[in-house]
């Protein structure tokens, strides 16, 4: 079957995109690897009517929108995306090839996690990264910020974190943070302590502190961390679409790309995307390719 939109990705964005284009009556298929970002989540929050929820409820309960609509959803991994004369082959690595109209890209992003001991396994449990999404479930603890190769984004987390607890150690590891920076801990009563960090430190499947390399543990009960975001928009890429000069896939406000017909919406393009803020993207391009598609409608009746 010869579909409107190829949906790639069926997080928040990709299904915020497909309800819309549903229920615009367009024929949509998603196609959906089966590995979202925030799996290791245990909860989601900021999410209007949906505070709580686990990432598993999240998607199950977009997913029945979505079908009631007449969405399609298929599981693969798409490996490429190529121009055809009825629009776009979208091939999944099993070799199917589905062919659209239009293709809306929302693959996310990969979180870079600082390579020490314990962060990986904590992830999403006792190591976080946003504190909008898990700073209330962590209040008024003893909480750690470990600096990493993101600078900037570690250096103003350390600050942030502050807002949900008095007790906040940041260890800035490779970071040289300068005087200024070291003011502005200081002034909010942050404590900074220097050196390697050696692990995270897990008791009975809880995190329980940060050991530096002295073999000191400076007990903690959750720790934050400033991953490295990177972007999996190598389908895009591949495709031609412009990068812009922050080596991210340029987009305008809809999420259109440089490439006609091509969308992306969500982390794949917008690193601080929270779930509330992809789903909303996802709609958005999803007018903007009706929009597309209206045109292409009114051109073929007029010839």
């Amino acid at each position: 079957m010869h579909h409107d939109v190829v949906v790639i990705g069926g997080g928040t964005a990709g299904l915020g995109a497909a309800l819309v284009l549903a229920r615009s009556r367009r024929r949509v298929v998603v196609i959906d690897s089966g590995a979202p970002r925030n799996m290791a989540a245990e909860t989601t929050h900021g999410f209007l009517t949906r505070d709580g929820a686990t990432p598993a409820e999240l998607l199950a309960v977009g997913t029945t929108e979505v079908l009631r609509y007449g969405a399609q959803l298929l599981s693969g991994r798409v490996v490429d995306i190529a121009e055809a004369d009825t629009g776009f082959a979208v091939e999944t690595e099993a070799g199917q090839v589905i062919t659209a109209r239009s293709v809306v890209v929302a693959t996310g992003l990969r979180d870079e996690l600082p390579a020490i001991p314990g962060v990986r396994e904590q992830w999403g449990k006792g190591v976080l990264h946003c504190p909008y999404c898990h700073g209330y479930e962590v209040r008024d603890q003893p909480l750690a910020v470990l600096g990493g190769a993101n600078r900037a984004f570690s250096v103003h987390q350390a600050s942030l974190v502050r807002q949900w607890s008095d007790d906040v150690t940041f260890f800035p590891r490779e970071i040289d943070l300068s005087g200024d920076e070291r003011r502005r801990l200081a002034a909010r009563g942050i404590r900074v302590v220097e050196g390697d960090v050696a692990r995270v430190v897990v008791r009975d499947g809880h995190l329980h502190g940060v050991e530096i390399a002295s073999g000191q543990v400076i007990t903690r009960t959750a720790v934050f961390v400033g991953p490295c975001f990177s972007p999996r928009d190598e389908l895009l890429t591949q495709l031609g679409c412009t990068v812009g000069e922050d080596g991210r896939v340029a987009v305008d406000a809809t999420g259109r790309t440089s490439v006609p017909g091509v969308w992306a919406a969500g982390n794949v393009v917008d690193s601080p995307a929270q779930l509330i803020h992809a789903a909303a993207a996802g709609s958005r391009a999803a007018v903007a390719v009706n929009h597309y598609l209206l045109e292409q409608d009114i051109q073929s009746s007029l010839s």
